[in-house]
């Protein structure tokens, strides 16, 4: 199973990642949020994944199109994840510039899936609680009914993310099957800062689960 953890700002936390074999890391370009990353730092933490066998991802919620354009090429980002109601044709300009794009789609109840088809232009989905309007976009530590995903119908690959931890990862394997995983609060001590410890416990884990 493919695994990303998000929400990444040094390199310690990078490096614990890779050493884990985590596939993916986020770094959050969103200033509300206790992860929010600077150009400089999530350059300089691209750069180092270049000498190691994981991917950055830039993760924007509604950011300007010519904005965004700057930082992917800032940061040389070859992923970008979008976790705002970013539309099929703002999708479109973000793949002729040469990133692949996860779109992030919050899910409350079975209705919610249909939201897959204003998406054909994504490489993957990713599958999220549906926040309460003062909630940020993700990284709430809740998750929704994975059972509704049972309904999805689509061949892109897809991650479920959205309060998953160490508790209930069994549960998930056991209940869907996702392309991959998407998790960020599930390993942290506290809001914002990784646990390595935390990290290396919940790889080992989903390795022997």
């Amino acid at each position: 199973m493919i695994t990303k953890i998000c929400g990444i700002k040094n390199e310690d936390t990078l490096i614990c990642c890779e050493e884990n074999s985590v596939d993916f890391f986020g770094m959050i370009f969103y200033p509300k949020s206790p992860r929010n990353i600077s150009i400089e730092d999530a350059s300089n933490l691209q750069k180092k994944s270049e000498n190691l066998n994981i991917n950055g991802v830039g993760v924007f919620v509604n950011k300007n199109i010519n904005e965004i354009e700057d930082i992917i090429k800032k940061v040389r980002l070859k992923y970008v994840q979008l976790h705002g109601s970013e539309d099929e044709e703002y999708i479109k300009t973000l793949k002729r510039i040469g990133v692949k794009v996860i779109k992030s789609i919050s899910i409350s109840n079975i209705n919610d899936l249909r939201n897959v088809s204003n998406y054909n232009s994504s490489d993957y989905f990713l599958f999220d609680y549906k926040p309460m309007k003062n909630e940020l976009p993700g990284g709430n530590a809740k998750s929704f009914d994975w059972n509704i995903l049972k309904n999805l119908n689509t061949n892109k690959p897809w991650f479920l993310s959205g309060g998953i931890n160490i508790k209930n990862i069994q549960e998930i394997l056991n209940d869907v099957s996702p392309f991959g995983i998407d998790l960020s609060s599930g390993v942290e001590k506290e809001l914002g800062i990784k646990d390595n410890h935390i990290i290396n416990n919940f790889i080992d884990k989903l390795k022997n689960a």
